[in-house]
């Protein structure tokens, strides 16, 4: 069978354009503004509302250090009492009319059972767990950044394979209705054709939205919509086996770290409750100024001095003797929370242990797959190349031709998947490692990185009780006006175009 010219002509435009489906995230046109990886990880390290209000959480917990040092710090009060006799007792002749009181007080805790010494350390380390937790909220962030990251150039690859493949497929219906006209095949043909024609197309659809929410969830969490996403570049620091993943994990893991921090501090928690017990010791110093506006004497006022001074100092011993039960109850509940934290280390330690040995496998899986795939794709463009010439000289049927079409977009698929999941897990893999922060990732911000240690150091010695931060207000910006992300994408190109 001879075919007509403008059939071959349309055969070997299926055979071009299905050159044209990308096989890698790094094919897609680089324009000279394009974004990388780490202008999405600087973005999000200065414009995440989650991280952010995870500083500003960890800034209200380094109070609890001055909050509790108040506790053992002196105090001055000044009580001042105006009043007016409005109704005098009928034997009180001097009774004053009026009187204006003035006390002044200044009590200095000297010993308190220890209560105060422990609730500090307790406020210590619970600054360290919160800066702890603070590392694990950055890494967390980068963690969903990367993944988002990935996400949008996986989808994107996949909508360019999904959109090449309507194409192919379009191009076979038309050339496999030209030969159904000149009677070399059947109107099944032409109806299988039509049929994956039809998937194809919904493919598309259903590829286009994942790509919209990949977008929306991109500008979620960097603040801005991706532009021509660059190829991610290589993870550094990743173990050469579990156990290297495991060690470090162990040793630098945020979660765990905080976990054991938190256990410290139930410790102290334990033996300020039993301090409830012992005596305390404060000295004070008092004074009394009273005018009584010329009223004091009544008839015979100018007898009496009508204002008068006192002052007075000493000590006070407070010795519990019985107060119901209540320090043990106290001490008691305290040590059962010193357990329940002692077990969430525990507990911790088990995640961090699972956590790093499912990721690391699920890093090499991916990396393996990303081998297999490769191998997958080229037997499978060798194999569509062979069908698709068989067929012209009427060995294959449409539906082999059709099905090798399929297989070949599946591998490509399957690749292109791989790779997001070889990265977003070895991404991972470093975030259980405690090597996914921006200090790690040597992040460019325009200035130093955030040091909770600052803020924990500025605040811990305050005494002026007037002293305030700033009017609290918000740093990151609303994403209202950025528009609605489209499923459209840049061309494609062939590698080394």
């Amino acid at each position: 069978m001879t075919l007509c010219p403008a059939l071959l002509r349309r055969l070997a435009g299926t055979a071009s354009l299905l050159a044209l489906a990308p096989v890698t995230f790094g094919l897609a046109a680089t324009p000279a503004m394009a974004d990388s990886l780490r202008e999405a990880l600087v973005a999000a390290y200065t414009n995440n509302p989650a991280l952010e209000g995870a500083r500003a959480t960890q800034r209200a917990t380094d109070e609890t250090v001055a909050i509790a040092r108040a506790q053992g710090r002196p105090t001055v009060n000044v009580t001042a009492t105006h009043i007016e006799f409005i109704q005098q007792s009928a034997n009180a002749f001097t009774a004053p009319e009026r009187n204006l009181s003035i006390s002044p007080q200044l009590l200095v805790p000297v010993y308190s059972g220890g209560a105060i010494q422990n609730n500090i350390r307790a406020a210590r380390e619970r600054v360290e767990a919160g800066q702890a937790d603070l590392r694990n909220s950055e890494s967390t962030i980068f963690s969903q950044v990367v993944a988002a990251y990935m996400d949008v150039l996986r989808t994107e690859a996949l909508v360019g394979l999904a959109t090449n493949n309507v194409a192919v497929l379009r191009t076979n219906l038309e050339a496999t209705s030209d030969r159904f006209q000149i009677g070399d095949l059947t109107i099944t043909d032409v109806a299988q054709s039509r049929s994956r024609l039809a998937i194809a197309e919904g493919d598309l659809q259903a590829a286009e939205a994942n790509l919209i929410s990949a977008r929306e969830l991109y500008i979620q969490l960097v603040g801005r919509a991706p532009g021509e996403l660059e190829a991610p570049p290589p993870l550094p620091g990743l173990p050469d086996t579990v156990g290297e993943a495991l060690v470090s994990a162990l040793e630098n893991n945020p979660n765990l770290i905080a976990a054991k921090q938190r256990a410290e501090a139930a410790g102290f928690d334990t033996k300020a409750a039993g301090a409830g017990r012992l005596p305390t010791v404060n000295l004070f110093v008092n004074g009394e100024y009273s005018d009584f506006f010329g009223t004091l004497g009544g008839p015979v006022a100018a007898q009496f001095a009508q204002s008068e001074k006192t002052a007075n100092a000493g000590v006070r011993l407070t010795i519990p003797l019985l107060q119901g039960g209540l320090p043990a109850a106290r001490q008691r509940q305290a040590g059962a929370r010193e357990s329940a934290a002692l077990e969430e280390v525990i507990a911790f330690e088990r995640d961090v242990i699972a956590e790093t040995r499912g990721t690391y496998a699920n890093w090499q899986a991916a990396n393996a797959v990303i081998k297999s795939a490769q191998a997958a794709v080229e037997a499978a463009e060798l194999s569509l190349e062979g069908v698709r010439a068989e067929n012209s000289i009427g060995n294959r049927t449409i539906i082999e031709v059709l099905n090798a079409e399929q297989e070949l977009v599946e591998t490509r698929a399957q690749l292109v998947t791989a790779r997001r999941n070889a990265y977003v897990a070895g991404f991972s893999l470093l975030a259980l490692m405690g090597k996914a922060e921006a200090r790690d990732l040597n992040l460019d911000t325009g200035g130093p990185l955030y040091d909770p240690t600052v803020n924990a150091e500025r605040v811990r010695r305050k005494l002026n009780d007037w002293d305030r931060d700033p009017e609290p207000a918000s740093k990151t910006t609303s994403t209202v006006d950025i528009p609605a992300a489209t499923a459209t994408i840049g061309p494609q190109l062939l590698p080394g175009e």
